[in-house]
């Protein structure tokens, strides 16, 4: 077995979130179309023209590591993403569809920090200090979505839900 080193592990992970973040992008105006809430549908359009942006910024690094810019299947972003959509199927009639959205949309967020973190921590601990700052940038971007979905849900989706 050839050695692999923390490279070629930077590499796969950033194909890893390049494919997730295309397929976020696909999934979330189905997401804000199915929101009962204007401030969550608005949030996750908002998302969506962050998501086109953070996808160029992932185009930026792989061309610093010289790299054609390609995802590589995530099989993890696949099931967070068919949980949101069996959540809009079940509860699509009911005041908690909203809450299940912002539950979907976080299960989203967690996955993207825990990925962008480590991937800047990668790239820093490999020399790569202008991929960590367009990783930071997304990173930023991913923890005031979570906080927004945050604060939508403790001031309205939960106590309708409830």
């Amino acid at each position: 077995m050839p050695d692999k080193t923390l490279n070629d592990l930077f590499f796969d992970n950033l194909k890893d979130i390049y494919f997730a973040e295309r397929q976020i992008l696909k999934n979330l105006p189905k997401m804000a179309k199915a929101a009962h809430s204007e401030e969550l549908r608005n949030a996750f359009l908002k998302h969506r023209d962050e998501t086109e942006g953070q996808i160029e910024r992932l185009q930026q690094v792989f061309e610093m590591l010289g790299k054609r810019a390609q995802g590589k299947t995530c099989e993890a972003i696949y099931g967070i993403l068919e949980e949101g959509e069996e959540t809009i199927e079940a509860y699509k009639d009911s005041d908690a569809l909203d809450a299940g959205l912002v539950a979907g949309g976080q299960a989203v967020e967690h996955y993207e920090m825990a990925r962008y973190g480590t991937l800047k921590n990668w790239a820093m601990q490999l020399g790569m200090k202008d991929a960590a700052n367009l990783l930071d940038q997304t990173l930023q971007e991913e923890k005031k979505t979570d906080a927004l979905l945050t604060k939508l849900a403790e001031s309205q989706v939960n106590r309708k839900a409830a």
